[in-house]
């Protein structure tokens, strides 16, 4: 994933070119009156631009859209990404060039980094989130990150659709003990060398590896609470730097190859180029289980003091050209229905953000049935929930780690 600095000297040179958008606005729905947002967004097509490298989420994105399509008469068309900053490029370019209406861009996967840039640019439609019909729905009280995205408010801006915390993930049947810390990590890996590696930052899964390892390793956590510029960001990250030092040279490969993302993982994984690998869900280590591309063997598990977590969302640009359409599809992914396929590892395995308390009775139920898979961690089996830093160490980090260790793949 891009950082919001690199998308703004991208749209500069982007937006002197012709942008290819609808031919019509959308006026801002008026989502306190939800009768009327249905009636805006039938007809509409919404460009759904979001990370496509997994069939299975692609999979589930299209099973959405059938449903809005059935229900609401709205069309929804993903746009499949490599990096989310590729939607913020656009809408900034637009931006840029003056398209203040019909953009192409209707609705982004998103989340982090690229959020806090577009709060504070200006970019995003809203607030709208908290007045649709099934937010009524959400954990508001259990699970604060649905209202603050890595510690951002959300102030209505973007709307959640799916909880996620890392784990690891090993095949039990190839080793009996696995290290739980940072530290552990490091010494498993002097003696079983080449069996470990994670995404090449600034995909998403290996900057998260890297944030993981520093919330372990940094003196006071607290202090990734705040922006890194109000810090001392170097004395911070120097313990970072430091673990790497000694990581590099045993990861596979010896750390001058990088999988592409979290699939790329689970495939090393599978082919027993690795022991080790790690994913925001252990539901989808599950799921995988399910589609025969991982042994029934394989099970999950966390750091001893806790893993990242945080939630995924949705939102809407302040030029998109199908808001309500938006608005409605963004409603339906945050319903039960839509959140209990969701956590279905036949389908996808990611947590819900749903309260069980507020849900209808046969809804509670059907959550509660739900068979959530051999390698699927409990909530009691997932320990600390450890809160994301601010955006801001994210590019600090991944910028780093670039002068350091960038390569080419």
């Amino acid at each position: 994933m891009r950082t919001f600095v690199s998308a703004l000297a991208l749209a500069v040179g982007f937006a002197t070119t012709t942008l290819s958008t609808p031919a019509f606005a959308d006026p801002a729905p008026d989502v306190g009156n939800w009768q009327s947002v249905l009636d805006q967004a039938r007809g509409q097509t919404v460009y759904w631009h979001a990370w496509g490298g997994e069939p299975r989420i692609n999979d589930y994105i299209a099973w959405a859209g059938e449903q809005v399509r059935e229900r609401y008469g709205v069309e929804v068309v993903q746009v499949k990404l490599t990096d989310t900053a590729d939607a913020v490029t656009r809408v900034l370019s637009e931006k840029t060039a003056g398209v203040d209406d019909g953009g192409a861009v209707d609705m982004i996967w998103i989340n982090g980094e690229n959020f806090a840039a577009m709060k504070r640019n200006d970019l995003l439609f809203g607030p709208w989130a908290e007045q649709t019909p099934n937010f009524a729905y959400v954990d508001v009280e259990g699970k604060p990150t649905v209202i603050n995205d890595f510690t951002v408010p959300t102030d209505g801006l973007e709307a959640p659709w799916g909880m996620a915390q890392v784990s690891f993930y090993y095949d039990t049947a190839k080793l009996d003990t696995v290290p739980k810390s940072a530290q552990q990590l490091l010494e498993w890996l002097v003696k079983h060398p080449g069996r470990f590696t994670y995404p090449q930052p600034p995909n998403y899964m290996g900057s998260t590896f890297l944030k993981q390892i520093l919330t372990e390793l940094v003196k006071d956590p607290k202090v990734l609470q705040q922006p890194a510029d109000e810090t001392d960001a170097e004395a911070t990250l120097a313990p970072l730097w430091g673990y790497l030092e000694d990581l590099q040279p045993l990861l596979w490969r010896d750390g001058q190859a990088y999988p592409q993302n979290g699939a790329s993982m689970r495939t090393l994984l599978a082919d027993n180029e690795v022991d080790i690998a790690f994913s925001f869900s252990s539901g989808e280590v599950s799921s995988a289980i399910e589609a025969f591309e991982l042994p029934d063997t394989v099970r999950s598990y966390v750091f001893e003091n806790g893993t990242l977590g945080n939630t995924n969302f949705v939102a809407i640009p302040y030029n998109a050209s199908a808001k309500a359409g938006a608005v409605v599809l963004a409603d339906f992914l945050m319903s039960p229905e839509a959140q209990l396929r969701k956590q279905d590892p036949k389908y996808w395995g990611a947590d819900t953000v749903l309260a069980m308390d507020k849900l209808p009775k046969d809804m509670q139920e059907a959550f509660a049935n739900l068979d959530l898979g051999i390698a699927s961690l409990a909530p009691s089996e997932r320990g600390t929930v450890l809160p994301e830093p601010h955006p801001s160490w994210m590019s600090l980090v991944e910028t780093e780690w670039q002068k350091r260790y960038g390569v080419v793949q």
